[in-house]
């Protein structure tokens, strides 16, 4: 250890440089194989030398940058006149190969003034960026005219409009700030997209398991709505579908669970165990309907395209809901306490309950944790049944009996817990 240290550090971050820079041209040598040698300005060697050279003008003088920055614009100059000859030769107009070459004259300086994890970050990002460039073709295939503006818009959410909110309730009658209520807005949205973004990309043509997961991050009763209805083709599997319908609720309950970590630790330790029973035993019961049910053909669902989440009017409706359920719920609890809180949870359960649960999530009322917790587990216990109502009545006949069984088995568990909560 001793000798380790006894290391010169100019030795070590010559041999970093020289390693790295190495690495960088042997990327380019392979990416580059199949041209011809002459077409290139240079590869592993040239890499590696023009490394070796940013190292060392710079530890000529490091206080004294003005030698290394002439360095900097000398090796410029050449380039420049390589990429102007090979747009006239060769009509090619890419400077990925520059744009390295830059970066990995200027590895020196950043070892030496940044910590080792952030040249080790630098070189790792161009490798794969370097690599990554018939993957962000396909990746850019997918995307849509309007896609871009629909990441604007969640950044504007998130980045430019909500640090500019005050943190100071609107008002007694509505008991929440500004802040705290576009921070709703954003979290929720933010999830929503998520899945959106999975479904989109990397699941573009998913099979009925894959749409009920995904599904159950976006909106649980829209995706038992779809998979009731696909229940009717065919030969569809529908030991699938069932199961599906019920993973579908399983990722209900985890996302629920992560919106109570962002606004309440105190009710996500209350709500811990509770939901954690309801996860594992949905998912249980999914296995179980898809091991025992009756099977068939696992068809693709290519038709469901969820909602783009950050649509004005579905920020403007959630963001309508929220307050109103928050007003609402003060109102309820100030007139008729925890027990007319927990009716109209059960009354809020046949629409989206998210605005309402996000209400008892982030608002400050005058009553216990638990009478929270149990409010949150009638709501949710509601909405199952609805979506048991949607599944029976707009699935097929061979679907009604797994369904009926499997969120018999979730409401139960759901009233105990409520009962001993």
């Amino acid at each position: 250890m001793n000798f380790i240290k006894e290391i010169p550090v100019d030795f070590t971050n010559f041999l970093l440089v020289t390693v790295f820079s190495l690495l960088i041209g042997l990327e380019q040598r392979r990416r580059h194989k199949d041209e011809k040698p002459d077409s290139l300005f240079g590869m592993d060697r040239t890499y590696t030398f023009i490394g070796i050279l940013g190292f060392t003008l710079y530890i000529i003088s490091p206080s004294k940058i003005w030698l290394f920055g002439l360095g900097a614009f000398i090796i410029s100059l050449f380039l420049s006149i390589y990429y102007l000859k090979k747009i006239e030769n060769q009509k090619m107009y890419g400077i990925t190969s520059l744009v390295s070459a830059l970066i990995t004259y200027s590895l020196a300086p950043l070892l030496y003034t940044s910590p080792i994890w952030l040249t080790i970050l630098v070189v790792t990002t161009v490798l794969i960026l370097t690599e990554s460039k018939e993957q962000f073709k396909l990746l850019s295939s997918k995307f849509d005219s309007d896609e871009f503006t629909i990441l604007a818009k969640f950044l504007a959410m998130g980045g430019i409009v909500l640090p500019l909110l005050p943190h100071d309730i609107i008002s007694d009658v509505v008991p929440i700030s500004p802040f705290k209520f576009w921070l709703v807005v954003v979290v929720v949205s933010g999830v929503s997209y998520l899945s959106y973004l999975l479904r989109k990309f990397v699941f573009p043509k998913s099979g009925i398991l894959i749409t009920g997961l995904l599904g159950g991050l976006y909106s649980s009763t829209a995706t038992t709505v779809v998979l009731a209805r696909k229940s009717k083709e065919p030969n569809v599997a529908i030991n699938n579908v069932s199961a599906s319908i019920l993973l579908a609720t399983a990722m209900m309950f985890i996302r629920i669970y992560i919106l109570i970590l962002i606004f309440n630790q105190a009710l996500g330790q209350v709500l811990a165990l509770p939901f954690a029973i309801l996860v594992l035993l949905t998912f249980m019961v999914s296995w179980s309907l898809r091991k025992w049910g009756k099977t068939g053909q696992n068809t693709e669902i290519n038709e469901h395209k969820h909602k783009n989440p950050l649509e004005f009017k579905t920020a403007l409706l959630f963001a309508f809901l929220f307050v109103l359920f928050a007003v609402l719920t003060k109102y309820v609890l100030k007139n008729f306490g925890a027990n007319g809180l927990d009716v109209l949870s059960l009354v809020v359960g046949v629409t989206d309950i998210d605005p309402f649960l996000m209400s008892l999530f982030t608002g400050k009322y005058q009553i216990a944790l638990p009478a929270i917790a149990n409010a949150s587990l009638i709501a949710i216990t509601s909405n199952n049944i609805v979506k048991l109502g949607y599944a029976l009545s707009l699935g097929s006949k061979p679907i009604r009996k797994p369904v009926i069984l499997g969120y018999s088995i979730i409401i139960a568990a759901s009233i105990v817990l409520i009962i001993f909560i």
